[in-house]
């Protein structure tokens, strides 16, 4: 049994969700934010329609990709053209832009307070709108860091300045050969520093943030704390929503909030201490 919400936009239910949301936050001693792909889709981070036809014309009419992330996973023929297409794709999620108003919205809400962001997205939009790194775990990796595909070693390198000449150097939809990143150590391929498979590097810094993360959750577990889960679907429920329904039932001053479009809902046996928000969620951070 689930509680559930109906879509709420512009009634007066949504607004008294918005009012319980607002005072859970106001009187927190600690708010932990578990924030998933509904985040950057709310700021403008889709990976299909127009924005996706805006980058790779030329992807979609050879191959018909139908959004970025089937393009991700195809098995070029060559690293040149692999390379092509991950660059642009690093390029626009990871270094074009700014990290959209949700994200500041997101940081003027939390200023002042003590929080932590446990996030799956992996495009630095946090770090961008200027929330405290000592205060980020992305735990699934970064578009802007690259790792030995064998891998060889646990260690991730910075990606910008490659990407760029990339981005600036490919023709035909390839980059030029001398540009394909290869391992210092091995010399194999490099590859995304993306949580895929078992060969995901977790690196010092990774381990740093966990370790963080973990001790944040020990110093506040039996304080008021506001678990607000932003955008998170059923693909990972395991990293954000299962943990965030587990600590909010064990500790009875916890409160849940779910803002999600079309998926804000929570357990029965949380429901009474669980704000549920059915929308859009840069129209709720501009609400409260």
């Amino acid at each position: 049994m689930f509680l559930k919400t109906k879509t709420m936009r512009y009634t007066n239910d949504y607004y008294l969700q918005i009012n319980r949301l607002a005072e859970a936050v106001e009187t927190a001693d600690a708010i932990i934010i578990g924030a998933g792909a509904g985040m950057s889709t709310s700021a403008g981070y889709t990976y299909s329609g127009s924005r996706f036809e805006k980058y790779f014309p030329d992807f979609i009419e050879k191959y018909g990709f139908p959004d970025m992330y089937t393009g991700g996973f195809y098995p070029f023929k060559t690293l040149e053209e692999q390379w092509a297409y991950w660059s642009r794709y690093i390029f626009i999620n990871r270094y074009d832009g700014g990290p959209g108003k949700p994200y500041e919205d997101l940081l003027k809400l939390v200023e002042g307070k003590d929080y932590f962001v446990l996030t799956t997205n992996v495009d630095h939009c946090f770090q961008k709108a200027g929330f405290d790194k000592r205060r980020l775990f992305y735990t699934q990796g970064d578009y802007g860091l690259w790792q030995c595909s064998k891998p060889c070693h646990a260690k991730n390198y910075d990606n910008e300045t490659v990407v760029r000449k990339m981005v600036e150097e490919q023709k035909d939809m390839r980059i030029p050969s001398e540009l394909i990143p290869r391992c210092p150590v091995c010399g194999a391929p490099m590859a995304m520093n993306l949580r895929a498979d078992d060969r995901f590097v977790e690196d010092e810094g990774w381990h740093k943030a966990a370790g963080r993360y973990e001790d944040f959750l020990r110093r506040h577990e039996e304080m008021a704390v506001l678990y607000l889960e932003l955008g998170v679907g059923g693909n990972t429920p395991g990293i954000i929503k299962y943990p965030f329904w587990r600590m909010t039932y064990q500790n009875p001053k916890a409160v849940y909030a779910c803002v999600n479009l079309g998926e804000a809902f929570a357990p029965k046996e949380i429901a009474e201490r669980a704000v549920c928000i059915d929308g859009d969620i840069g129209k709720v951070l501009e609400n409260l």
